[in-house]
């Protein structure tokens, strides 16, 4: 089993924020493969299903973004998996909007549910890291991370979410190499 945690803040009026980008990742792929209905559990919102045949919990931490890391590692815990099991789709301010790279481990670029999931389960986990881009100037991050996508990014962001969505099989079936390779292809 694989848990993939999307990173948000829980509530309509962050619905759109670019710092919820994880949540709408892991939303499209519950949609596209046809996931069971939304649970409460582990301090969040949680859908069972399979991607080819590996069985996938997708979850959404109801923590707000500071406290992921509370709801990613109950969820671990609880099915008494390692943190090599954990993916974790987060916002990155250090990739161009749209684009989205793979890693495992590495630093946590000032991102406070990194943070929150790193102190909880330490680094060495799986990061689906989707550019939002970066302002330009430190003041204006939290403007720009809290702030909506506008209209003119509406159709490259479906697009983008669409094609994680339609490339997840290489993510579940381990080939991240593949993954990236495809996703850039397809956008």
């Amino acid at each position: 089993m694989q848990i993939w945690t999307g990173l948000g803040n829980p509530g309509p009026q962050y619905a759109m924020n670019r710092h919820n980008v994880g949540f709408m990742a892991v939303d499209v792929i519950a949609d596209m493969y046809d996931f069971g209905p939304v649970q409460k559990k582990f301090s969040g919102w949680v859908q069972e299903g399979r991607i080819g045949s590996e069985k996938i919990l997708l979850l959404k931490p109801a923590t707000f973004m500071n406290e992921s890391g509370r709801a990613a590692g109950e969820a671990l815990r609880f099915y008494k998996l390692e943190p090599d099991a954990l993916t974790v789709f987060h916002d990155e301010l250090d990739l161009a909007p749209f684009k989205v790279k793979v890693r495992v481990g590495g630093g946590l670029a000032g991102h406070n549910g990194l943070k929150s999931i790193n102190q909880h389960l330490g680094p060495d986990f799986r990061r689906v890291r989707i550019g939002i881009g970066h302002p330009g100037t430190k003041e204006r991050v939290h403007g720009h991370v809290l702030g909506n996508y506008a209209k003119a990014e509406m159709d490259p962001l479906t697009d983008m979410l669409a094609g994680i969505a339609a490339e997840a099989k290489w993510l579940a079936a381990g080939d991240d190499a593949r993954f990236m390779s495809d996703l850039a292809l397809r956008i």
